[in-house]
């Protein structure tokens, strides 16, 4: 069983078994992430990924199993507050099109109704990169992706979450811009002391985030491991294989 919060975790699924329809989605899945830490989720389109990352927020609920944040039942917490006290960025950042950039990343501080909330989206603008004299009177549509996303990842920051779950934050972007802003997420998850749960399909991006991975398949965790146990020690063939097609083990 994962371990509980008095043992360092703060995030923890136990057992969880999701199903939508006849799907199976996640089959009995257990992990932890401990304070301080980023898991990375890896696998294919399907393996069970985002569901389990949603469960951590309500997005999601499991059919059976626990899920626990901060050491409490999640069931037993308000979604609406969990989940702003819980940092997200889905998939292509979710903003809001008809608002700027800085009422989106100040919503969270606003609904929270914290009284420095325009100052704390402006200083979260400048941790990602994006100086509020240029870029907090703009709307989405007048952001690159690599900008959009920086704002979704201020806007998950602004009120200073300890926890924050990120749900293939950099998958449409360009090499590049993928590069510059996973060095940016580094500079903030040590600054801030962020405890992450990263989905990605990218073994290479996880292999540079994560402290651990968790590779998915068909709805269950095929291994739990550091990037240099995965290396060195595969569980399964198939994540050996997943090592094989990334490259980060020689053919």
């Amino acid at each position: 069983m994962p371990p509980d919060a008095a043992n360092g975790s703060v995030l923890t699924a136990d057992t969880v078994t999701r199903r939508f329809g006849a799907v199976l989605a996640l089959d009995r899945v257990s992990i932890d992430v401990g304070r301080g830490e980023c898991v990375a989720l890896v696998g294919e389109s399907g393996s069970g990924k985002t569901t389990l990352l949603r469960c951590f927020n309500r997005l999601v609920e499991p059919d059976e199993g626990r899920i626990l944040v901060e050491g409490r039942a999640a069931k037993e917490q308000d979604p609406i507050q969990l989940r702003r006290r819980v940092g997200y960025v889905p998939q292509e950042g979710g903003l809001l099109p008809h608002w700027t950039t800085a009422q989106n990343v100040e919503l969270v501080p606003r609904l929270l109704a914290m009284p420095d909330a325009g100052e704390r989206a402006r200083a979260s603008l400048d941790l990602v990169g994006l100086p509020p004299a240029v870029f907090a009177d703009r709307r989405p549509s007048q952001l690159s992706g690599g900008q959009r996303q920086r704002a979704a990842i201020a806007r998950a920051i602004a009120a200073r979450p300890s926890i924050i779950l990120l749900d293939e934050p950099f998958g449409a972007l360009d090499a590049i811009t993928r590069a510059e802003l996973q060095e940016m997420f580094l500079v903030l998850r040590s600054e801030l002391s962020l405890t992450a749960l990263l989905v990605t399909h990218d073994l290479v991006e996880a292999d540079r985030l994560a402290v651990r991975i968790a590779v998915l398949r068909g709805g269950r965790i095929e291994q739990v491991a550091t990037p240099g146990t995965l290396r060195r020690s595969a569980a399964t063939d198939y994540v050996r294989q997943l090592l094989l097609r990334a490259r980060i083990l020689p053919a």
